[in-house]
């Protein structure tokens, strides 16, 4: 009878390590990426960017060049000089160069040199740049114009292995890329609903994005724009095990007092 008993306890202790291990397992089907990618539609189509909106707050640098510099010269902020490490401006000794920003104002406008105000929201780089050299090329000849949007930024939060802010130099950004400079998913990260928040005219929208869908590359939320917020929620097993870990003591405890009560039934 005691043997039964101690027999029986302990097949109880394995049920519980068996049923644990199979909480805590998750399924190829929800970690990789693009399944199925290579069976999808011929003509399915990446949604290629076209370049990231100017919105308003945003921060630009605008240079103007022409062969004949001089006549660009009045088109240009004047260059900032920054200090050496250890100097002062009152010195007057200065290290590297840094271009002025043009701030794009609430009603979505920057005062340029000599042209005044400019509508540059909701325009692209490229858009801004050939609005500007158009207007420019009727004081200058073959003028050369580039944009920049220099606070182009993300935020990746969740489970990823390095989350943060992320400042980003390239103008296109896919939510892949971002999640790359973030270490990419946990293990645990649920990648069938990715929420990416955005800000648009002033609105905040938002999107799931499902990673292990090959169509997630035609999402409008594919390619980021600056200020979005990207957070990975956990899967079913990271928050199963968090709240294994929160009562481990009470498990233990509970094995403790199973074990102990088979060794007394059974001596």
């Amino acid at each position: 009878m005691r043997m039964k008993i101690g027999v029986s306890i302990r097949n109880i202790l394995s049920i519980i390590l068996v049923c644990s291990f199979l909480t805590s397992c998750v399924s190829r089907k929800e970690v990789v990426y693009f399944q199925g990618l290579e069976r999808a539609d011929q003509q399915l189509s990446e949604n290629i960017s076209k370049g990231l909106k100017i919105k308003p707050n945003d921060l630009l640098t605008i240079t103007v060049s022409a062969p004949e510099q001089a006549a660009a010269m009045p088109f240009n902020l004047p260059v900032v000089g920054m200090p050496q490490s250890g100097s002062t401006m009152d010195l007057g000794v200065t290290g590297r160069q840094q271009l002025q920003t043009y701030l794009v104002n609430n009603d979505g406008t920057i005062r340029f040199p000599v042209l005044g105000s400019i509508k540059a929201i909701d325009l692209n780089r490229k858009e801004l740049a050939d609005l500007l050299s158009d207007k420019i090329s009727d004081y200058v000849q073959d003028p050369i114009v580039n944009v920049r949007i220099v606070n182009f930024q993300v935020s990746v939060l969740g489970e990823v292995n390095r989350p943060g802010t992320f400042e980003i130099r390239d103008e296109y950004l896919s939510l892949p890329k971002a999640l790359g400079l973030a270490g990419d998913l946990t293990i645990y990260g649920k990648r069938k609903n990715v929420l990416v928040v955005r800000e648009q005219n002033g609105q905040k929208t938002h999107a799931y994005l499902d990673l292990t869908d090959p169509y997630v590359l035609e999402s409008p939320f594919y390619y980021l724009q600056q200020n979005d917020v990207v957070y990975v929620e956990p899967n079913g097993a990271q928050v199963q095990s968090a709240s294994y870990n929160r009562n481990a003591s009470v498990y233990i405890s509970i094995a403790s007092v199973l074990v102990s009560l088979a060794v007394l039934l059974t001596r």
